[in-house]
């Protein structure tokens, strides 16, 4: 109950009015404001704000991130291809040679995005040393220890249960007709 009489003796001491009078001439001032500030809105404006509807939310059709299509065998070279410079087409990344639609976390890997360099790209060593260098975006393993492996491991489990494994990464003078050759390629080159 002391704040009304601490406010009315404020008002009194700063403006010599009291407070009945200051508040009224405070109203008057706003009514006067609004009034003013209503000349400079064109009338087709402010009918428009009033009758126009407020904007739909969007549909959930446009949160549905388009069905990964499948590549199947696919070369380094090709899989550049989808680095997320052609809107149309999906972004891809592998690691430990499976290629993986990364199109989910477009605001991720796309351009523009903190990951987007590795898009289009066989990731394995830069995710296993955790690093942004980019002469590690690469799919060498050679002198990694126990410790990166299993990083890579750990990248790898979320990436599967994340996103849509849609193809596997083939040396480039491979023939893709060629299945037997093909396989016993694949599993030296991983080896090596």
């Amino acid at each position: 109950m002391a704040f009304f009489p601490t406010v009315a003796a404020a008002i009194d001491a700063y403006t010599g009015l009291s407070p009945a009078a200051f508040f009224t001439i405070l109203a008057l001032m706003f009514g006067v404001y609004r009034l003013v500030s209503s000349l400079f809105v064109y009338p087709d404006d402010a009918a428009a704000e009033k009758s126009s509807p407020p904007p739909a939310p969007p549909s959930m059709e446009a949160f549905v991130p388009p069905v990964p299509v499948q590549v199947g065998d696919i070369t380094l070279e090709e899989l550049r291809a989808y680095d997320g410079s052609d809107p149309k087409k999906p972004l891809l990344m592998a690691i430990k040679g499976q290629v993986y639609d990364v199109s989910m976390g477009r605001l991720f890997y796309g351009p523009g995005g903190p990951y987007a360099f590795f898009s289009g790209k066989e990731t394995s060593r830069a995710l296993a040393l955790m690093s942004f260098d980019p002469s590690d975006i690469n799919g060498n393993l050679e002198d990694l220890n126990e410790a990166e492996l299993e990083v890579l491991h750990d990248w790898e489990e979320k990436f599967k249960e994340k996103y849509v494994k849609v193809g596997q990464i083939v040396p480039e003078n491979l023939e893709v007709g060629d299945d037997n050759e093909s396989s016993d390629q694949i599993k030296g080159n991983q080896d090596e």
